[in-house]
């Protein structure tokens, strides 16, 4: 677990303040722009093997976990690769291409110093490996997480609500009273498993609007206050 080390001293929460016990973040889409990164280490590697992926293929890959993406582009384009090697691979490809440091979504920054000022914990929760996640928190600031959760140290990832459940017990924190952020149906489906109100920033393909979940356009929509409400409005529903 890494705790925060650095940036504003945390403001103590108002008596008054509804109990927002911590945020559950996604990575790729959500905080960094690394969907379209993923998507084209997909295209490449697939070209090498002669095949073309059609563009329709994306929006049932984008936000899904490794095994569950690699396995359906096999499966659609008939090619012979096991699915460890092509995990291992797009895994190499993707590390490869974001280079030294990857581009992180407007507003994402400004919100991850104010939850540290704040005292607010934070997880960081992927689909993605850890040898992944280990390079984009470079870019990120491994400070700003008191813990990580990868989707390949976890039994069953994204859909299913294992990794936010875990993420919120490892904050010693109740699951509903943690706002989770996401930017696929894939990610928003396993936080309302979990029992999260759920914050979606939709990136490549649109999420509806549903009882316990709040979409918006982009993180500079996003503030401490704003994420407090979102458990107050959680506890009036009776969640």
């Amino acid at each position: 677990m890494t705790t925060v080390t650095d940036g504003p001293v945390p403001e103590p929460r108002p008596a008054d303040a509804p109990a927002l016990e911590a945020v559950l973040l996604d990575m790729d889409g959500t905080l960094v722009d690394t969907e379209g990164i993923w998507w084209d280490a997909e295209v490449a590697i697939f070209r090498e093997m002669g095949f073309v992926l059609d563009e329709a293929h994306r929006a049932v890959v984008v936000g899904g976990p490794m095994s569950r993406s690699a396995s359906y582009l096999i499966e659609v384009t008939g090619a012979d690769i096991a699915l460890a090697e092509l995990s291992l691979q797009l895994n190499s490809r993707f590390t490869e291409l974001i280079g030294g440091t990857v581009p992180l979504l407007p507003g994402a920054r400004r919100l991850l110093t104010e939850l540290a000022a704040h005292g607010v914990p934070t997880a960081l929760v992927s689909a993605s490996h850890r040898r992944v996640i280990d390079r984009v928190l470079q870019s990120l600031g491994p400070e700003h997480f008191h813990l990580t959760v990868a989707g390949d140290e976890i039994e069953r990832t994204k859909p299913h609500p294992d990794p936010y459940l875990a993420a919120a017990a490892g904050l010693g924190a109740d699951p509903t009273r943690c706002v989770v952020i996401e930017d696929t149906m894939t990610g928003v489906t396993a936080a309302e498993a979990a029992g999260c109100p759920v914050l979606a920033v939709p990136s490549v393909v649109p999420i509806e609007a549903a009882a316990g979940r709040t979409i918006v356009g982009s993180l500079e929509e996003v503030d401490v206050r704003f994420l407090r409400r979102l458990i107050t409005a959680n506890e009036l529903a009776g969640h």
